[in-house]
């Protein structure tokens, strides 16, 4: 019973923080609201540190340097746009290059690239539409668009790991960054503030999931190995 407490405790703590953050905290002060913004990401990445590290230790390092990055594109977005993205580029390139390191090939889920590159096309398509006709934000295109291919590229090597946890944390992060893409470069979506960070706070929390997902699944074949 106290080691089922101990795994809840985190995770309570990150959904804790998360609904104050969204519901709870005020505009202003800027300082403090950002902070609050923080908190779930680092009680995120340390319930991913304490995740189970046998098996292919690289993949949760990469995983672990992806949140990082994801937490400081949190705190520089908000003043300082492109640097942000950068940050949440690199992020995704480490997540794109943990699940390749766990790639099992599927012909059922390579196929999972078709709505996926169909997204990008138009979603891609559409946000750079609206950016050209801004002379403030044409000098945005290029950088907007190479952050929809990369997370989408993250989104389809997630699906192919087969790893449940991943898949879902990642379809989620999309969802949560065109929210987030739409409302500031094509048009206003009710409630997007909540939209955007309750999808997103919910998929770097399964992303860290995956970790353990993925180490039990390699140590029970493993063992299966060893046995037969």
């Amino acid at each position: 019973m106290m080691y089922f407490g101990r795994n809840l405790l985190l995770p309570l703590l990150v959904l804790i923080t998360s609904i104050l953050y969204i519901f709870f905290i005020p505009e202003e002060p800027f300082e403090i609201k950002l902070l609050f913004k923080l908190i779930p990401m680092a009680l995120i990445i340390l319930y991913a540190l304490l995740r189970k590290r046998t098996g292919r230790r690289s993949a949760h390092a990469l995983l672990l340097a992806g949140l990082f990055f994801c937490m400081l594109g949190d705190g520089l977005l908000p003043i300082w746009f492109v640097y942000g993205l950068l940050a949440f580029l690199i992020g995704h390139l480490f997540y794109l290059t943990a699940f390749l390191n766990q790639w099992r090939f599927s012909w059922i889920r390579l196929l999972s690239v078709i709505p996926i590159g169909i997204y990008a096309w138009i979603m891609g398509g559409k946000l750079a539409q609206h950016m050209a006709m801004s002379a403030d934000l044409k000098g945005l295109v290029i950088p907007v668009i190479a952050y929809v291919t990369v997370i989408s590229l993250m989104l389809w090597s997630a699906v192919m790991t087969g790893n449940v946890w991943a898949s879902i944390g990642s379809l989620l992060f999309v969802i949560s960054d065109s929210i987030l893409a739409w409302n500031k470069f094509v048009e206003a979506i009710p409630y997007a503030g909540v939209l955007i960070m309750a999808t997103y706070y919910a998929a770097q929390f399964l992303i860290a999931c995956s970790i353990g997902a993925a180490v039990h699944r390699r140590s029970s074949l493993l063992k299966v190995n060893i046995k037969y």
